[in-house]
């Protein structure tokens, strides 16, 4: 593949390579009164307070910017072979996303960046760069002042971060909640990691802590024959099979009710016990955007536990799925595939940062 790569600020005594992969950010009308996306590499046009940030800025686009629904696992290692290919050269990374599935793909880069130790920050916007009233420009102005943002040498920030609408979140712990406002994302399950005011006032305690001696390697073994299964009152058996019968799925996300409840019927445990009999994992989270799932706090959980089916305990759905994703392609061994599921590897459950 082929990137555009444009210097729009060679000044600065930090150096951060924004890269461009599309949505609503770049979009501005054409003569015809339709969005349309713009040479990024123009964006100091749109946007001429980048020139007094003192940071030189680097502009990598994809060479066709994507809509953020048609996110593919190749989109995922291109993003993080851009990275690898240019990390000793910048100090930082901000990623211009699609809002709809930034929290897939920030969740999925936390895994993929090994040894991350600087800034890789992802920003977007609910309104086009293009448009008055658009947030685009705080985003990107804002997540690059973090990006670049430095104490004695060192990044304050050094870990995969969403930074929307003021506040700075883990990039394995963001959603986007809402569509219709530009607080379009939060964090309920982990406390924010900065929140810009007049000041940007950093949350040190929840952030990442620095490792000087940590080298950066690229995972990128994904396997993406994964599925979600959400339960509902009168979800029939045929449906259940269907979803987690399937012979190519190997993981499947069960989204459960409440702290990982779900209905008492035979039919159901049975759909489940096939499905590990199979060879497959089966990774219990919740519907609820914030608590977590207690295998066998209520009766109705106590079965998945003793039929094998694994706790994600406080992890997201969108963090869930890419880590099975994930960890079906890089981790060969079955038993401790299991385990480094229901234990924290880039921050997005309720354990030490291993």
């Amino acid at each position: 593949m082929k990137y555009k790569i444009v210097n729009i600020n060679e000044t600065g005594d930090r150096s951060v390579l924004i890269i461009y992969t599309g949505g609503t950010f770049g979009m501005v009308q054409d003569a015809t009164g339709a969005l349309a996306p713009f040479n990024f590499g123009k964006v100091v046009d749109r946007v001429p307070e980048l020139r007094q940030l003192g940071i030189k800025l680097t502009v990598i686009s994809f060479p066709k910017p994507i809509d953020s629904s048609n996110i593919l696992v190749q989109d995922w290692k291109d993003m993080a072979y851009i990275i690898e290919e240019n990390y000793a050269q910048y100090d930082a990374f901000v990623i211009l996303h699609g809002t709809d599935t930034m929290a897939y793909s920030s969740s999925m880069l936390s895994y993929m960046l090994d040894g991350l130790n600087k800034p890789v920050i992802f920003t977007g916007a609910q309104m086009p760069i293009g448009s008055i009233r658009s947030d685009a420009r705080e985003n990107l102005i804002t997540a690059l002042e973090i990006a670049a943002a430095h104490n004695e040498g060192r990044p304050i920030i050094s870990e995969v971060c969403v930074y929307f609408n003021h506040l700075l979140l883990r990039g394995s712990r963001a959603q986007k909640l809402r569509s219709s406002t530009f607080a379009a994302f939060e964090s309920e399950n982990y406390p924010v990691l900065a929140e810009a005011g007049i000041e940007i006032e950093y949350n040190y305690a929840a952030l990442k802590p620095f490792n000087p001696d940590a080298n950066l390697v690229v995972r990128n073994q994904l396997d993406p024959h994964v599925t979600i299964l959400k339960i509902f009152p009168g979800i029939t058996e045929a449906a259940v099979r269907a979803t987690i019968l399937e012979p190519s799925v190997k993981g499947i996300v069960l989204e459960s009710f409440g702290s990982g409840n779900i209905m008492k019927f035979d039919w159901f445990i049975n759909c489940l016990k096939d499905a590990i009999a199979a060879g497959k994992i089966i990774l219990n989270v919740s519907q609820c955007v914030g608590g977590q799932v207690e295998q066998g706090k209520y009766e109705t959980s106590k079965n998945l536990t003793r039929i094998g089916v694994l706790s994600g305990g406080d992890i997201t759905t969108e963090a869930a799925i890419t880590k099975l994703m994930f960890l079906l392609g890089e981790e060969k061994d079955e038993n401790l595939r299991k385990q480094r599921l229901t234990h924290s590897l880039a921050g997005e459950m309720d354990h030490e940062l291993d």
